[in-house]
């Protein structure tokens, strides 16, 4: 994963100060002719159809919880700030420039003044505040189904271009939280008009509104009049579910597809063997994992819990899930890209040993094996792996695996209530280890979807605060790697595989550039994605 390059600009105390980066984008409002004049190179008009392997719950930016919602939420919303890329750096989205006061508690930033939100129901298309900062900021850290935003104490609105964000205390990942699709800027009325169905209506400042928002189907987005960037190629965007992925390449072997995101499966194996197709793989910050529970049940025993790490081969899981190369065998809940990683903890993760498991098994009290049930998505690298992993626990444990798959939002959320045995899916996030480490192993974290486990204990959430409160990036990696260190301890969870981002396109799509968090970004100040006749 050398491609990705970690600077020290954009990670020591996470406070890259950027003044009026934007110049050079276009910046002109509302036109007659939908927009600020382009820029870049390539054809205008056309929707891109882009496939998404399960289906969006949750548009409403508090309580979405998977990447499926992200990737529409940042076409119609804006955040503060974004990442560049190549994630190295912090820039500019609604805000032009920040500060950061000497204790790190306060992150004051200038708003831009020519942002508009969208028309809705309950707005015509006002310009962007600081008080729809204050109000949408406040609201993520207040009721985040994912606590995205729990570092955050309250707003103070200075003048409307102007917003002060005061911590709880010292964060040095404030900034890149703020990047995440949960933390975009909406407008109160839109909100407290739609209540609960806010998300099937979502408006934002986005390069893209939404028309239309059907479940288990699509999301049909067209070019914004009002967006303050560069004028998108586009002249919409329609964000499809298909949860075959053979269909997905298929889709793009026909043209009914233009993009097919988060393949795994022969279906990469097809698209490379199209010349009119192009397979873009890129290493991802990834890891794929089976959390087991903490507290009820019998994978509350450790000894239950290290037996089962010790009944499964990881390279045989991950040539069985990905036989196509689609992902490499990870032993750490934290990707090799991450400057937390810490190579010398890997041995500390109990190797495979059938016989030994048993033993273990056996001392925890159940000789003769036992029942177990598993959620997951109804994807299809998900459903290969539960069943390769309840065969081999059958095999080696006589553990008889009860597999549930569902839809991601009946997924997510019965897997963040704590009930489930075992669940698995994958975390796709920021180098940063915060969005990892933090976000899994908290106990700040228990009831969210990523420590719906109840992984706690009070040695590790000291490290993980400690990891916060101090700026310079090689104090924060000590932290983390003793954290991830005493974490690995106590054998919470089977981490088997690190995805590449795999994406299919076909040849008439021009300007796409993957990102390692699996973002697939439409229209920035870097990228604006065309479609050629």
């Amino acid at each position: 994963m050398s491609d990705l390059k970690i600077s020290r600009r954009s990670f020591v105390g996470g406070v890259s100060i950027f003044a009026a980066a934007m110049a050079g984008t276009a910046l002109s409002g509302c036109s007659s002719d939908g927009g600020s004049t382009s820029t870049g190179a390539g054809a205008d008009g056309g929707t891109l159809v882009v496939s998404q392997p399960s289906s969006p719950k949750y548009l409403d930016p508090i309580k979405y919880t998977g990447a499926y919602e992200a990737q529409i939420i940042w076409c119609v919303c804006d955040t503060l700030v974004d990442y560049n890329i190549d994630l190295t750096e912090i820039v500019p989205q609604l805000a032009t420039d920040w500060k950061v006061s000497d204790d790190g508690l306060t992150y004051t930033f200038t708003i831009r003044d020519d942002a508009k939100f969208q028309a809705g129901q309950y707005q015509e298309g006002r310009a962007v505040v600081a008080e729809d900062v204050k109000y949408s900021l406040e609201r993520s850290a207040t009721q985040s189904s994912m606590n995205r935003l729990a570092m955050l104490d309250h707003c103070n609105v200075v003048d409307d271009h102007t917003v002060e964000c005061v911590l709880k205390a010292p964060n040095a990942s404030f900034l890149t939280a703020l990047t995440d699709a949960g933390n975009v800027i909406v407008p109160k009325e839109e909100v407290e008009g739609w209540g609960d169905a806010f998300g099937d209506h979502l408006v934002g400042s986005g390069a893209f509104k939404l028309d239309q928002f059907v479940k288990d189907q699509q999301a049909d987005l067209s070019r914004s009049d009002c967006y303050w960037g560069e004028k998108p190629h586009l002249d919409g965007v329609t964000m499809k579910v298909v949860t075959d992925m053979t269909q997905s390449a298929n889709g793009l072997a026909t043209g009914e597809i233009d993009i097919a995101t988060s393949l795994t499966g022969e279906a990469t194996q097809t698209i490379k063997n199209n010349d009119q197709l192009v397979l873009d793989q890129k290493p991802a910050l990834h890891v794929a994992y089976v959390y087991m529970n903490q507290v009820n049940g019998p994978t509350a025993d450790q000894k239950v819990r290290k037996a089962i790490l010790m009944a499964v081969n990881r390279d045989d899981l991950v040539k069985g899930v990905y036989p196509y190369g689609e992902a490499t065998t990870a032993v750490l809940p934290l990707p090799k890209d991450s400057w937390g990683y810490d190579e010398s903890v890997e041995a500390d993760v109990p190797a495979y040993d059938p016989e030994g498991a048993k033993k273990l098994l056996a001392e925890a009290g159940y000789p003769d094996g036992l029942t177990l049930n598993m959620y997951i998505s109804n994807t299809e690298a998900r459903v290969k792996m539960a069943t390769i992993l309840q065969q081999a626990l059958k095999e080696n444990l006589n553990i008889d695996l009860v597999i549930n798959p569902s839809d991601w939002g009946t997924f997510s959320a019965a897997a963040a209530a704590g009930k489930a045995d075992l669940y698995g899916m994958s975390w796709s996030w920021f180098p940063d280890p915060y969005f990892f480490l933090n976000k899994l192993f908290s106990s700040t974290e228990i009831g969210a979807l990523g420590n719906g486990a109840g992984f706690s204990h009070p040695e590790v959430d000291e490290l993980l605060d400690k990891a916060l409160e101090v700026t310079d990036q090689n104090e924060r990696a000590k932290y983390y790697k003793e954290a991830l260190k005493t974490i690995v301890s106590y054998d919470p969870m089977l981490v088997y595989g690190s995805e590449y981002v795999n994406t299919g396109l076909t040849k008439k799509v021009e300007g796409f550039q993957s990102r390692a968090d699996n973002k697939t970004t439409i229209v920035s100040s870097e990228i604006n994605i065309s479609k050629t006749a």
